[in-house]
């Protein structure tokens, strides 16, 4: 580390920072980026402060859609900072001071060894005598994204996914001109007023876009990723252009998207939302989401479901669609077995009397009607374990119906309020705060029911409604600081829950792919990544999946019904096949010769899952388009490669595709699924394309590509 008065730097083997502190001691982040990596030097002043405060009484120094240029973030100054170690991460505190309220922040950076990744969280402390109402508090403000250079702000794109119900993962790119045009003519601006933003809302994280974004230069392939590691939809980031290079700040809630106001009194504290930013020197985005999921996989909690990938049935999708009973079950049990299923889960419907379940939920009784015999739900869960598998529940835990026996038995604080009034959404719902004692109480009861004495080894956790901005557990509090609360709450509640049931798999899930942030992935083992109910729609999103969740935690619907034709059931199954089999579809009525093709796809994955905890992936035709006629995915390890590729429509029955990472390897070509397929794949070392011929339509194919060894074998 050089002067400590003029320049800090910071890292690893794979990253390095530099903070300058100027004259005046105000911190900057004025690099990140590869040790040795030349840039240009930054002009006097610029970028933008290490730390972004905005108060009821000290907003900006130039108004606009941002929220960076705050009167605070220029007045702090640098008080101390230390590194040191944690295990395999590196650590930087920086310590800043603003005298004149008192305002005292830690920026708190942290990477892993070995990865261009780097955390950040800020923890403010109030060592003045008044409360300062915070509006706004960046996790990370990184005014160096174009190093300086005005020339490359012409070629950066900004990346940002749209994420809807039936839609997810649908990643879009824009030149960065276009959100932040180039202003100066004769006379040069560097401020101006306009910025890229994307903001959540609500108690979902991902309904609305993805909690992640991008910049990308389109000549270089140097790409930035970032994802906000909360999970609710408090927050924002923004992507702009100041002082002659990009930024982007990344933020938890705030009050001009969320109404967020938190009064931080003499003494007390507030940390923000941790968000982490990814870096690939070149290779574009592939590059950056492959440094994205070896980050995620060493930030999340461990656990055996992410090594052994068992095969999971549930009875929903195209299949019982909420209405289960054991005559239904029974033969479903029996036929999922025998197709290779390691779980069997009942979806919604286990606990529904007929009674208007909707508005009645809350106490996860099962009902006596749809399992009217002496053993009742029992003698469907003792039947799954018979045949050799797990049984597994859908919950919808932060729900409870108005008509709820649940409703009149918990305190009026456990519930989500505003205005002194409990908030009801969803035609007869209100939602749980977890905040309150009584609400994990009950919860806790819950789950420890049926995992505890009923053997329940799989939950999977919905949520379906959204209660709007928050709850106020007192007056005075804005909706979206309670929200926060709940939000931070439900993590701890599902921390207490695999500290108790270590063998639990617990499946996130809210009306398919509305929840899916780091913030719940570092803790649950999967992720539903959508409600589409068909499988040509299916495939663009199950290609997208690795892009915000590891493959081992990608669960994918393969959904067979009896009416597709071969053709479809070997797409419905090969959407799944390279991440995880979330197998449906009215089974039991299947031809021979689809259930074959059922139970050869789930062989396939059976012997091919071991490399996925370890594969990175790619998209060899570029992220999947809504439309695009064709669509692939790649995951590699260092020695295979698996390719999943949809022919969905169009008249060009050829495509080649992209493998640079094997460009000019002897690689041995094998189509693993459907073993039937008419496809011809031929290998092109120089040009590092994979030529395939998928002559039916819609069709879809999963290859291995193997390099071989200097002895040839």
């Amino acid at each position: 580390m050089s002067d400590p008065h003029e320049t800090i730097r910071w890292g690893h083997g794979a990253l390095e920072l530099e903070i300058a502190l100027g004259e005046h001691g105000t911190p900057r982040l004025v690099r990140i980026g590869a040790p040795g990596e030349k840039t240009t030097t930054p002009r006097p002043g610029a970028p933008l402060p290490l730390v972004e405060v905005t108060t009821a009484g000290l907003g900006r120094h130039w108004s606009g859609r941002h929220l960076v240029n705050s009167v605070l973030g220029a007045r702090l100054r640098h008080r101390s900072h230390r590194a040191s170690r944690d295990g395999d991460w590196h650590v930087l505190t920086v310590e800043l001071h603003e005298p004149e309220t008192g305002l005292t922040a830690e920026a708190v950076y942290r990477s892993p060894d070995g990865l261009p990744v780097l955390r950040s969280e800020v923890l403010l402390r109030n060592d003045g005598p008044r409360t300062l109402h915070l509006e706004s508090v960046g996790s990370l403000v990184a005014g160096c994204l174009t190093r300086g250079d005005p020339a490359t702000l012409d070629t950066a794109d900004v990346l940002w996914a749209e994420n809807e119900w039936f839609a997810e993962c649908r990643w879009q790119r824009q030149p960065l001109r276009v959100s932040s045009p180039e202003r100066s003519g004769r006379f040069h601006t560097t401020a101006g007023r306009s910025t890229r933003v994307v903001a959540g809302q609500g108690v979902w994280s991902s309904c609305g876009h993805l909690p992640m974004g991008g910049l990308t230069d389109r000549e270089s392939g140097r790409t930035w990723l970032w994802q906000i590691e909360h999970n609710g939809g408090g927050w924002r980031w923004e992507c702009g252009v100041r002082d002659d290079t990009a930024y982007a700040a990344l933020y938890g809630p705030e009050d001009a998207d969320h109404g967020w106001r938190h009064p931080l009194e003499p003494g007390a504290e507030f940390r923000t939302v941790p968000v982490a930013l990814a870096l690939a020197a070149d290779g574009g985005p592939d590059g950056a989401f492959a440094v994205l999921t070896r980050y995620r996989r060493a930030t999340r909690r461990p656990h055996p479901d992410h090594r052994r990938l068992p095969v999971i049935f549930n009875d929903y999708m195209n299949c019982l669609m909420g209405d289960p009973t054991t005559a239904k079950l029974l033969p479903l049990v029996d036929a999922a077995a025998e197709a290779g299923a390691e779980y069997f889960v009942i979806d919604a419907g286990w606990y529904d009397d007929g009674d208007n379940w909707w508005s009645s939920v809350g106490a996860w009784e099962p009902s006596a009607s749809r399992f009217p015999g002496p053993t009742g739900i029992h003698e469907v869960l003792d039947r799954v374990r018979e045949r050799g598998m797990v049984p597994g529940l859908w919950l919808e835990p932060e729900a409870v119906g108005v008509n709820s026996p649940v409703a009149g038995s918990l305190p009026e604080e456990a519930f989500f309020r505003r205005d002194g009034r409990r908030v009801e959404e969803g035609g007869g719902r209100y939602h749980l705060d977890l905040r309150h004692p009584a609400a994990r109480a009950h919860l806790d009861r819950v789950v420890d029911r049926l995992v505890g004495e009923w053997g329940v080894g799989y939950l999977k956790l919905d949520h379906n409604t959204d209660p709007g901005s928050g709850t106020s557990s007192h007056p005075g509090e804005a909706p979206a600081a309670g929200l926060l609360g709940h939000n931070r709450a439900q993590l701890a509640w599902l921390e207490g829950i695999l500290e108790r049931h270590p063998d639990l798999v617990i499946e996130n899930c809210a009306s398919g792919g509305m929840r899916m942030d780091h913030a719940l992935l570092s803790r649950l083992q999967l992720q539903s990544t959508s409600d589409q109910q068909d499988l040509l729609r299916y495939a663009p999103i199950a290609a997208a999946a690795p892009t915000v969740v590891t493959p081992e935690q990608g669960a994918v619907w393969a959904y067979p019904l009896p009416e597709d034709t071969p053709d479809e059931v070997a797409l419905t199954m090969a959407n799944a096949l390279l991440g995880r089999i979330h197998l449906s579809g009215r089974i039991t009525e299947l031809s021979p010769e689809s259930r074959d093709l059922v139970h050869e796809a789930i062989a396939v994955h059976k012997s091919i899952r071991a490399d996925l905890p370890q594969a990175l992936p790619a998209w060899p035709l570029g992220l999947p388009g809504w439309e695009d006629p064709w669509i692939a995915l790649a995951l590699h390890t260092p020695t295979t490669t698996y390719v999943t590729a949809w022919r969905r429509s169009g008249e060009e029955a050829v495509r080649d595709l992209d493998i640079p990472h094997l460009a000019g390897a002897d690689v041995r070509v094998e189509v693993l699924y459907p073993s039937s397929s008419p496809t011809t794949a031929l290998w092109h070392p120089a040009t590092a394309e994979l030529a395939l011929t998928l002559p039916t339509v819609p069709s879809a194919i999963l290859v291995r590509l193997t390099k071989k060894t200097p002895e040839g074998s």
